[in-house]
């Protein structure tokens, strides 16, 4: 399985954030072609460390499934919205689950 790996930082406003984020994006992210799931997680402590406030993980079939989602219209027009709110908070990773 491939993965887009999202890790955004403690945003100044939270609730704002997360307006944005559930109301707007993840129903952008949805409409991803190959998209398999999506999970996330909220960090609740940093122990070491950068401190970071939220994690997405999308789960795709394989490398070439993740590479054709990812010029896709659909993960365009996400990317935009993400710069419209998460510009400075956050770092995108692709990696392969083992």
């Amino acid at each position: 399985m491939s993965k887009l790996i999202a890790l955004y930082r403690r945003p100044v406003d939270p609730a704002e954030f997360d307006r944005h984020y559930f109301q707007a994006h993840l129903p952008l992210i949805a409409k991803v072609p190959g998209l398999q799931k999506t999970t996330l997680t909220r960090f609740t402590r940093s122990i070491m460390g950068e401190e970071f406030y939220l994690m997405a993980e999308m789960t795709f079939a394989d490398r070439e499934t993740l590479k054709a989602a990812m010029k896709s219209p659909e993960m365009a027009a996400a990317g935009e919205n993400l710069n419209s709110f998460a510009a400075g908070l956050v770092t995108l990773l692709l990696g392969e689950e083992e």
